[in-house]
């Protein structure tokens, strides 16, 4: 992990610095503000986007810690530290589990110290890797994670500023290096619900931010699930897996789709 700190220019948006903003959090500056006011303007509905994805962060992490025993969590494109973070959550219920966020940010190395809080049975790391190189992320990941033992990937929003074919495969790289019984929390933004709002608001996103993203349908959405197990409800809007009751004021219909899968 580097420590030197990276310059922040406050006069240029940026986007973890928008989604913080979208979620609730301090960490960002009028810019962002402003330009995250813009993108809501032509689509509402991304604050619900921002707050049901992190609801489905903390619903599947606390599945996987609790139902299935996992202890190890691999959560690339991590984005600025906000309310119930993976560590936070696994930890709560299991002490020793040990996370490793990943982001190829500046923005977000400096605030790395945020993430790195810790039980003092377990652990937790910041890689800064781009998800564009999956073996620098095994190999600094490694570090913490014993890839002998199953791992929670972690994917939430992040595949959709790669195209389609580098997203595949570096997927897919990472799965290939996870053992049996290790599982895929993934999802990503669609255009089920609503195509026209979903669609100004990534033009409008294109042309403000310096980390380009497109939408994709469930189709090709359930291709990065190819080979594994995807455990029930499926692939469905992230509003919609396995929906608690401290979730009840979030609309169920919302264009982020995900689902969580085990590797046989």
């Amino acid at each position: 992990m580097r420590h030197d700190r990276p310059v922040i220019n406050s006069s240029v948006p940026h986007s973890a610095r928008i989604w913080n903003y979208w979620l609730g959090g301090k960490d960002c500056y009028e810019i962002d503000r402003q330009v995250g006011d813009q993108i809501r303007e032509v689509n509402p509905e991304i604050v619900d986007i921002a707050r049901a994805q992190r609801a489905f962060l903390r619903r599947t992490v606390t599945h996987l810690a609790t139902e299935v025993g996992l202890r190890q969590f691999l959560d690339v494109g991590t984005g600025l530290p906000t309310l119930d973070n993976t560590h936070q959550v696994a930890q709560r219920i299991a002490p020793d589990a040990r996370i490793v966020y990943v982001d190829h940010d500046p923005i977000v190395l400096a605030h790395a110290t945020a993430l790195l809080g810790s039980t003092p049975e377990g652990a937790t790391a910041y890689v800064e890797a781009d998800l564009r190189d999956p073996d620098v992320i095994l190999r600094s990941a490694a570090r913490t994670l014993d890839f002998e033992r199953p791992v929670a990937l972690m994917l939430l929003g992040i595949a959709a500023h790669l195209p389609d074919g580098i997203a595949y495969e570096a997927v897919g790289h990472l799965l290939d290096a996870l053992p049996s019984g290790s599982h895929l929390v993934f999802c990503d933004s669609t255009e089920v619900y609503r195509p026209e709002a979903m669609r100004a608001m990534v033009e409008r996103w294109n042309e403000a931010s310096d980390n380009p993203r497109v939408n994709r349908g469930p189709d090709r959405l359930n291709r990065f699930f190819d080979g594994l197990e995807l455990l029930e409800p499926g692939l469905l809007s992230v509003a919609q897996w396995r929906p608690e009751p401290a979730d009840a004021h979030l609309p169920t219909e919302v264009d982020s789709f995900g689902g969580v899968a085990r590797k046989p």
